[in-house]
């Protein structure tokens, strides 16, 4: 069982601090959550940093969450008065309602002003949430890097959208430490740690067993299991025989069936999953 994840690189301390000598400078906050891990991505820090700050939520990735838990994250998510929007930043779907929001909210802040401010905000997240590629969307154009893989962007920048409004990007930022494992596993599930720090076997079997617990019926649909066995490496040592992945003396190809699992999940070939359910 994989035990005390922890992964807080130096860049990430300095983005704390970004963060915080830069809030003065805006009006709002946008935060990029995981739909499929709301409560996991929420980083604890934002929420300190932030403060009282108007926020714009944006549940990212969608499309590969259940659709009924997005609609009841965002309801949820909305009780303390921030606007949260589900999204595929990918494919643009739910980007024209962000800029609607956005409108909204600069609207209001220049109620009674004869003089109209521009907006400016905000954008923060965790690593590999899929920042990058909503800027992308609302600046119109490839203003930042993109990757499937967490640490991609690294320094600040001052960015316009398409509506003249300012948007100051930062990297990603995990917290020093994981007080609930259960969080720091949905995060490298969701690949939001990076896989080089990880025992992928191990976490390859850890996924076999929420699946198990969670969504059994569509990992035996995928696999072509007739049911989850007794224990999550049986379970895994079907797939592996199922998908062929056997290697000379019958030996099981364990990274490489976990790597698949994984792989699977992370693109919604498994089905539509949300590890934290209402």
């Amino acid at each position: 069982m994989i035990e005390n994840i922890n992964w807080y690189p130096g860049h990430m301390k300095k983005t704390r601090e970004l963060i915080q000598e830069n809030l003065k400078l805006v009006d709002l906050v946008v935060e990029v959550l995981d739909a499929r891990i709301p409560v996991s991505s929420r980083n604890p820090v934002i929420g300190e940093l932030t403060g009282s700050r108007t926020r714009l939520t944006v549940l990212n990735k969608a499309d590969l969450a259940d659709p009924g838990q997005n609609t009841l994250w965002e309801k949820k998510l909305a009780e303390n008065g921030d606007f949260v929007i589900s999204a595929n930043c990918n494919t643009g779907e739910g980007v024209k309602k962000i800029l609607k929001a956005l409108e909204q909210i600069q609207d209001k802040k220049n109620e009674g002003r004869e003089r109209k401010k521009t907006l400016r905000m905000m954008i923060v997240g965790i690593p590999n949430v899929g920042k990058s590629s909503l800027i992308n969307r609302l600046t119109g154009k490839k203003s930042a890097k993109t990757g499937d893989k967490p640490g991609v962007t690294r320094g600040k920048q001052w960015l316009t959208l398409s509506n003249g409004m300012m948007l100051l990007d930062t990297p990603g930022i995990l917290w020093p430490k994981f007080e609930d494992n259960k969080v720091a596993l949905d995060l490298a599930f969701c690949g939001s740690i990076k896989d080089e720090i990880m025992d992928i076997s191990e976490l390859g079997l850890e996924l076999i067993k929420r699946l198990s617990e969670v969504h059994p019926d569509l990992l035996c649909a995928r696999y072509k299991l007739e049911n989850i066995e007794e224990t999550p490496l049986l379970t895994m040592e079907a797939i592996a025989a199922k998908r062929g992945f056997i290697m000379s003396g019958k030996r099981i190809d364990y990274e490489r069936t976990a790597k698949t699992v994984l792989d699977e999940f992370r693109s919604a070939a498994i089905g539509r999953i949300t590890l934290e359910t209402l």
